[in-house]
């Protein structure tokens, strides 16, 4: 499977940043913020401000990966701590 590196502008805190990510994250991103009620940037934001080490982009993925491991395990997203230190649960 392919995905192509896709570059977009998001705002964090009010500052305008550019991720690149490859679409398939981009779109599992988006759907973790629609079951969440939160807007991309908000659910981007989150992930930022828990990062501990690493850049954004790679914070991005492993917050993806551990949401969809949680689904496939049955925790469904919620009450595990995820790669970025925060409970997916908190993140509202």
């Amino acid at each position: 499977m392919k995905s192509p590196v896709v570059k977009r502008s998001i705002v964090i805190a009010g500052h305008k940043t550019s991720v690149s990510l490859e679409d398939a994250f981009w779109e599992a991103l988006k759907e973790i913020a629609t079951s969440r009620r939160l807007t991309l940037s908000d659910l981007v934001a989150s992930i930022d401000s828990s990062r501990t080490q690493g850049n954004l982009s790679s914070a991005i993925r492993l917050f993806v990966l551990d949401h969809y491991r949680g689904v496939a395990g049955g925790a469904h997203g919620h009450g595990a701590a995820d790669r970025t230190g925060t409970a997916p649960s908190s993140v509202a």
